[in-house]
């Protein structure tokens, strides 16, 4: 199982990431969509481009929805 009940990371692809606001949208592989703050962005940069493969975390957001925390690229075998 993965997913929020089982605390394991997700994959997704980052829909979109508004650099003024500082807020995106990463969508899962199973399609649901998350929304972000640049500050859940793993390595500090407080910025991430839009379509990044990354691997991703859920903690409770705000209205008691899920939100992605912990986004760090999706790294491949070379």
């Amino acid at each position: 199982m993965t997913g929020p009940e089982s605390g394991a990371p997700l994959t997704g692809t980052v829909a979109s990431f508004d650099d003024n606001g500082g807020w995106g949208v990463v969508t899962a592989e199973d399609g649901t969509e998350y929304p972000f703050h640049c500050t859940a962005v793993a390595d500090g940069s407080r910025t991430i481009p839009a379509r990044a493969e990354v691997i991703f975390w859920l903690r409770p957001g705000h209205r008691g929805q899920w939100e992605a925390a912990g986004l760090t690229p999706r790294q491949y075998p070379p």
